[in-house]
């Protein structure tokens, strides 16, 4: 039986309120899951389903007319960029984005400076980048919410998505056995925390020597989550969803032809994909270099949920956006067409 040990969760920092840009008086971040108790994250999928309802069938919800999103890319982005700049627009607000060139955070001005010169502009700041730590700064100096987009540790909005394409799929999420194949990079410790909130099964096979960070590695072992192996086939056996991220990540470029060969193993293909459970979904959170962490014909395939995944980021990047700056959404009644 796993166990049900309870989270601590982080305390919401009270700050006041700058004028005009209607920031909560209580800011909340979302630099990573685990600060989020199972309530909250459970409201958030609710409310990101919710939005993605109302949105197809022509309901709008301008729930953040006049505020501003600013969208600070140290990483290139396709998915992140697209779907948070549509989604403030759906919700009535406006998007500003921000190239590692425009603003040089952390060299041409400080991550304190430029937190704090956002702060008295825009109602809610979201960064993609490769330190952790910058994230976790630009939160702490930054009177209005910060949410990470992404960083070398974690990938909560990305993980948002996948948990609401799979409650779409099969529901219950506690009833779940996830496969996580590959590199125990970002997206393999955000999978740890979101296992941690909800006890689903999760078992993750990496290559030795890429396995998650130890505090990671020490979290799935505490909470008893499922097994860390070095074997795909044993991951996989009876999973219902089979994940697999890219070898290679942004800042690994010069490692690509060392782990090309210490991942040959690891590659999701139709052998590996029949070991898992029937009806057992392929998921890849892109882009995917296709032949080498995932074949075609299972990328393109009828069990695969990518596209689903992509389009669930901007419904769930949605909701985060809602509940940090009206948390009051979070129980909201739906809007009935």
């Amino acid at each position: 039986m796993r166990a049900t040990a309870s989270r601590k969760v982080r305390p919401a920092r009270a700050v006041p309120a700058p004028t005009g840009i209607g920031t909560p008086v209580v800011k909340r971040d979302l630099l990573d899951l685990a600060s989020l108790s199972a309530s909250e994250l459970d409201g958030l999928l609710d409310l990101a389903a919710r939005l993605k309802a109302e949105h197809k069938a022509g309901i709008e919800h301008p729930h953040l007319r006049g505020r501003t999103l600013a969208m600070i890319f140290e990483k290139p982005s396709l998915r992140t960029r697209i779907t948070f700049e549509t989604g403030m627009t759906q919700l009535g607000g406006h998007a500003i984005h921000l190239a590692s060139q425009d603003i040089g955070i952390g060299a041409r001005e400080s991550v304190k400076d430029v937190a704090r010169n956002l702060s008295r502009w825009v109602s809610l700041i979201m960064i993609r980048t490769f330190a952790h730590s910058v994230c976790v700064e630009l939160a702490r100096e930054s009177t209005v919410p910060v949410i990470n987009g992404l960083t070398d540790l974690l990938h909560p909005c990305q993980l948002l998505a996948d948990l609401l394409t799979l409650k779409e799929r099969f529901g219950d999420l506690n009833r779940l056995k996830i496969a996580f194949i590959g590199d125990g990079f970002n997206l393999a410790q955000s999978w740890i925390e979101a296992a941690a909130i909800l006890h689903f099964e999760l078992a993750i096979a990496c290559p030795k020597g890429y396995q998650p960070r130890p505090e990671f590695v020490a979290l799935m072992r505490r909470e008893k989550l499922g097994m860390l192996t070095t074997d795909p086939d044993l991951a996989v056996a009876g999973a219902d969803a089979v994940y697999t991220d890219t070898w290679t990540s942004m800042g690994q470029e010069k490692e690509a032809t060392r782990r090309r060969r210490d991942f040959r193993d690891f590659q999701v293909n139709a052998v590996l994909m029949r070991r898992a459970k029937p009806g057992a979904v392929a998921m890849h959170c892109l882009p995917a270099h296709r032949g080498e962490e995932i074949t075609d014909d299972v990328l393109d395939g009828p069990d695969s949920v990518v596209l689903d995944q992509a389009e669930n980021r901007l419904h769930a990047q949605k909701a985060v956006m809602l509940w940090l700056l009206r948390p009051e959404m979070l129980t909201a009644r739906p809007v009935r067409a």
